[in-house]
């Protein structure tokens, strides 16, 4: 070993034994504050001035302290959504639950209508609570959350995270561009130039892949991407319905449309109808997740399928794994989506 080697893992091993040594008493000198409020902001508990709380949590964060592995947990995974107004979400929490619950442990749900970033209320229940693990799916934790979560020992993973997941953070999603390339090619092989995409928030990783792996596919064919036929839509049916409308009635509409997910392409069916357009006689479309009334739809729905419950149940095993203090193998873990085509779809007719 060099002398630099050497250096560099001793200094390695004085840090991690200054953790070890780190108390809650020396944190309370180290702040200025009675051992009691360290205790009180470490369990998340109310009652400490916001400044007092900010100066403790930074002192907790500087000498890198850790509560230890060994310490009581709830027997409980935390699953934060920020929307649980879709089938998608049903699938993700019947994943999860079914890993839970072979582990005897319970799932307490929380939905931030909309938000992407918990509040405050909810990182200080989620403290007090000591849970075995927490899941945030389409959610983002600030810096902040995230290192508390850290010095109180509780993991955290992240489902399709909304944002570049901070601190290594591990996380779960899917082959979004690939799902998109299948999309986009299924509908060229079927004859179709001018394909119409709907995307969503762009800002999200995998919503982004999605556009990505529709204009690699374009690209490939030698086709040029008509910036009039790409919308930037929202994940919703009226999304679907009011972009779906919009692109029927330009001058040259689309002959096949992709989406961002099914609940859009059941937006761009109720659009068809409107126009008295058939589909998929008149107009191809492909949604993106196979929730299960994409097999009941009139068409059947062609579209990607993004394997939902496998992924809810591969972030809970992380979880689970991490609370126990295994080394995960990947801290990404990407499963693979499938195209699956039914009635929706079919050879352009002009």
């Amino acid at each position: 070993m060099t002398e630099v080697a050497g250096a560099a893992a001793g200094a390695g091993k004085e840090r991690t034994r200054r953790r070890r040594e780190m108390t809650v008493a020396r944190l309370a000198r180290l702040a200025g504050v009675s051992a009691p409020t360290v205790s009180r902001v470490l369990n998340g508990h109310a009652g400490v001035a916001l400044s007092t709380r900010q100066r403790v949590e930074e002192v907790i964060r500087q000498h890198g302290y850790r509560r230890p592995e060994g310490s009581e947990r709830l027997a409980v995974l935390e699953l934060v959504f920020h929307a649980l107004d879709s089938p998608w979400a049903l699938e993700i929490i019947r994943g999860v639950e079914q890993v839970a619950r072979a582990s005897s442990l319970a799932v307490v749900l929380t939905e931030m209508e909309g938000r992407l970033t918990p509040g405050k209320a909810w990182t200080e229940q989620v403290l007090t609570r000591r849970p075995t693990g927490v899941i945030a799916v389409f959610s983002e934790l600030t810096v902040a959350q995230q290192s508390q979560l850290a010095t109180r020992s509780i993991p955290l993973v992240v489902l399709d995270p909304t944002g570049e997941p901070l601190h290594e953070t591990p996380s779960v999603g899917a082959t979004n561009w690939t799902g998109g390339l299948a999309a986009t090619r299924h509908l060229i092989e079927l004859g179709h130039r001018r394909i119409a995409m709907l995307s969503g928030p762009t800002g999200w990783p995998c919503i982004r892949a999605r556009l990505d792996g529709y204009r690699a596919a374009m690209d490939a064919a030698g086709l040029p991407v008509d910036p009039d036929l790409v919308r930037v839509s929202t994940l919703y049916v009226e999304g679907g319905l009011r972009d779906g409308a919009e692109l029927l009635s330009l001058p040259d509409p689309p002959t096949a449309v992709v989406t961002a997910n099914d609940l859009q392409a059941m937006g761009v069916y109720l659009a068809a109808h409107r126009a008295g357009l058939r589909i998929p006689q008149d107009l191809s479309v492909v949604g993106f997740d196979d929730l299960p009334f994409a097999s009941w739809s009139v068409p059947p729905l062609t579209t990607v399928r993004q394997p939902l419950a496998q992924m809810g149940a591969a972030a809970a095993e992380m979880v689970i794994a991490l609370g126990r203090g295994e080394k995960l193998r990947h801290n990404r873990v990407e499963l693979a989506t499938e195209l699956v085509v039914r009635e929706s779809t079919a050879r352009v007719a002009r």
